[in-house]
């Protein structure tokens, strides 16, 4: 039940220049960092283990393990503090939320990649 005007206002905002993201994509985001007066651009590598909301709202969680703990970080994808999305390997996977991902590791973590028609 989203308002006309407020509609209009968020489509200016929604990025275009992201590739089209899924769960189970293996992901590469480059986020912007400030430090101090310096800005700098981190790269985090993982697996999007899950989707939520729509439109300028959407956002994204990518899983990585690091050092054998893992790590999960949340993004919002219309956010000026992402410089860029690269996405490294699509995976075939049958459900919306990757979150039995957390207790596998080693070959067991593995994901069938999506063969490309070309």
């Amino acid at each position: 039940m989203r308002t006309k005007l407020l509609e209009l206002v968020e489509k200016d905002q929604i990025r275009e220049d992201l590739p089209q993201l899924r769960e189970g994509y293996n992901v590469r985001v480059h986020v912007r960092i400030k430090e101090g007066d310096k800005e700098r651009i981190q790269v985090f590598e993982g697996l999007i283990i899950a989707e939520y909301g729509t439109g300028i709202n959407k956002s994204i969680t990518v899983r990585k393990e690091s050092y054998g703990v893992g790590v999960e970080r949340i993004f919002k994808i219309n956010s000026p503090l992402i410089a860029q999305i690269e996405v490294i390997r699509r995976n075939k996977v049958r459900r919306a939320k990757l979150y039995y991902m957390r207790d596998l590791k080693g070959k067991s973590a593995r994901l069938k990649e999506i063969k490309n028609s070309k």
